[in-house]
């Protein structure tokens, strides 16, 4: 049985035959990408296999022949024709500061240098854009060739800093930055190729003036399968790993990000997974830390449901600024929503989004319920009641879990906390309780007689919801009744149950709570 490659980075360590790790092979897309433009940037969410693809790269480059054994690759590539290689990598050192982050690009340029062998004088009072500048022409001459540079995490000096209160450290960082990547245009004419990833997509205009050349193929579906894992490479791959698993229910927690291409995994997330014995969990997402969501919460009054089922254009997914920054770009970017579906609108294209898989389903909802409630004790008790009370259809038991979930909600949440003075606060408690445990909840859910707020599909029993504050009794179900929103979902063997919940702003909790089954 291979060994699974959980956290190897290093192409040549995941190919070393003596380790006899699982690799996927990449190199059909990276032949192809080092073919292409010649400025080349890819997006995708952390852990998702980027330093490894631009090892590869690098390793392709400086012609270890050795390593691509029974690749793609191995008979397409000219391997009597090294270039020097550039690796500029971000993933680790101090960037809490200008100073620490000029210290740090330094070091990273020392350590290039003398790798290649290049003796480059830092002068005094050159920009870092001037200094790297000076160390592409050098190595291109002592080699004569051309140069290849690539840049692992290029954005991670700025992400830093960019939940601080005080955005000048994450300005600073994309000052310095823009200076320095200004330095690869400038040397065009020593350049072969030149590879930039990273989690974000920031403003060409605000980070890459001096780049402007740039060719994005985050969402080109020649490259959709790039880094990741396909399903077909989880069931050719990892079959010895799998024997009495559900594959279906594999898909359903861990598959989903989408880039128009095959659905892909968090590779993260499958080796973990197949590493503690098939054991169902958040991977992934426990490596993050996405509290900045929360911050952003605060500023905005966001309807927290829409997010999850919005559509958005190019220009609000490219909207990625360190002074403007748009929670649906950053979700995406970050890998809490990804593409349901392009839709052309006039010609132009426009993105439905979706929530990739249950994992991040769950643990967005889950995180969001906590900012919205802030309840501290018996929040586990409440999920019990609640998944056997909807499972069994009991209504009254339904009823009483969501007036004991909103009686639990402090005081001081509503005081110091302005989400809870808009309309849909109370909508997003319940939905985000409800897809925090994995319920298939969706919002807004159109149908040809207007949206229905909200509509929870089980197996065999499908809950149709009406939310109204302050408005006369029996309102909610009457709207579901007159605009016939049942239609949507009737077929044999569903069993449908209108229910109508109403909201007292001043009592914050339940008023009223009245329902209808229709078999």
């Amino acid at each position: 049985m291979k060994k699974l490659p959980i956290g190897i980075q290093t192409f040549r360590d995941i190919r070393d035959p003596r380790e006899n790790y699982v690799y996927i092979d990449k190199t059909q897309g990276a032949l192809q990408m080092v073919n292409g433009s010649r400025y080349t940037f890819l997006s995708r969410p952390r852990r998702f296999g980027k330093s490894l693809l631009l090892d590869t790269i690098s390793e392709l480059f400086k012609c270890n022949k050795s390593l691509f054994e029974g690749l793609y690759i191995y008979d397409k590539w000219d391997w009597n024709n090294p270039f020097p290689v550039i690796k500029i990598s971000f993933a680790v050192g101090d960037f809490s500061n200008k100073e620490a982050l000029l210290i740090s690009l330094n070091e990273i340029l020392r350590k290039n240098c003398e790798d290649l062998g290049v003796d480059v004088e830092l002068i005094e009072g050159l920009s870092m854009g001037q200094t790297f500048e000076r160390i592409i022409r050098a190595v291109s001459k002592k080699y004569d060739k051309k140069v290849v540079i690539l840049v692992d995490e290029y954005d991670k000096p700025i992400l830093d800093n960019i939940h601080k209160e005080d955005r000048s450290s994450a300005s600073d960082a994309r000052d310095v930055l823009r200076s320095f990547y200004s330095a690869i245009k400038a040397a065009d004419e020593y350049i072969r190729f030149v590879f930039l990833t990273g989690v974000s997509k920031f403003s060409k205009l605000n980070l890459f003036s001096g780049l402007n050349n740039l060719d994005d193929v985050t969402i080109d579906s020649a490259y959709a399968t790039i880094t990741g894992y396909t399903h077909e490479d989880l069931t050719t791959h990892f079959s010895e790993y799998l024997e009495g698993v559900d594959l279906e229910a594999v898909q359903r927690w861990y598959n989903g990000y989408n880039y128009f291409g095959t659905p892909i995994y968090n590779p993260f997330d499958i080796l973990l997974f197949l590493d503690k014995d098939c054991q169902f969990s958040n991977y992934w997402w426990k490596t993050g830390n996405p509290s900045f969501l929360i911050e952003l919460l605060k500023k905005g009054n966001y309807y927290l449901p829409e997010l999850e089922n919005i559509t958005v254009n190019e220009e609000t997914l490219d909207a990625f600024d360190i002074d403007h920054i748009n929670i649906v770009a950053l979700l995406w970017q970050t890998g809490y929503l990804t593409f349901a579906e392009r839709i052309s609108l006039l010609e132009a294209p426009v993105f439905r989004m979706k929530v990739p898989n249950i994992e991040v389903q769950r643990s967005l909802n889950s995180l969001f319920f906590d900012y919205l409630t802030n309840i501290n004790s018996g929040k586990v008790d409440k999920q019990v009641e609640i998944v056997k009370a909807i499972d069994s259809g009991n209504l009254i038991k339904i009823r009483d879990v969501l007036i004991s979930l909103f009686a639990s909600i402090p005081y001081s949440n509503y005081v110091n906390n302005t989400i809870g003075m808009y309309e849909g606060y109370y909508s997003s408690v319940v939905y985000t309780f409800l897809a925090s445990l994995g319920f298939d909840v969706v919002a807004e859910d159109f149908t040809n007689r207007g949206r229905i707020d909200m509509t929870l599909k089980l197996p065999n029993r499908i809950y149709i919801i009406e939310f109204k504050v302050d408005v006369p009794k029996e309102a909610a179900l009457e709207q579901i009744k007159a605009r016939r929103y049942y239609e949507k979902y009737q077929q044999p063997g569903k069993t449908i149950t209108l229910l109508g919940i109403h909201f007292d702003s001043e009592q914050r909790n339940i008023s009223e709570f009245v329902w209808e089954t229709l078999d």
